[in-house]
């Protein structure tokens, strides 16, 4: 009987190829975009950490830079109040470009 899927001597290796597609198939639609977005979370999560901190030490290092720069031409206390002025403009004008640039959503 050809019909009979047990006098087939092939049937339990096509049967287990069978069963292994599928299982596979069910297991990449299924995990793949779990695992890219597991990923990208935590990738995100690991820059949002790291970039905090240099951000804050940037400007640290910018305000000293620019307090040390302008002692040369003004006194210390001066050049600490002219460096506040100047880095809080620049910070000022960056902030209202970016808000200037943010996507409104439509009412």
């Amino acid at each position: 009987m050809a019909g009979n899927p047990l006098t087939d001597p092939n049937w339990p290796s096509t049967l287990a190829d069978q069963v292994e597609r599928v299982v596979g198939s069910v297991r990449e639609r299924a995990t793949a975009p779990v695992i890219h977005v597991a990923r990208a979370v935590v990738y995100g999560l690991l820059i949002f950490i790291i970039a905090i901190p240099v951000v804050v030490l940037a400007v640290i290092v910018l305000t000293r830079g620019l307090q040390s720069f302008l002692d040369l031409f003004l006194s210390w206390e001066q050049a600490v109040y002219v460096s506040y002025f100047l880095l809080g403009g620049i910070l000022i004008v960056v902030g209202a470009l970016l808000f200037s640039k943010r996507h409104l959503p439509d009412a």
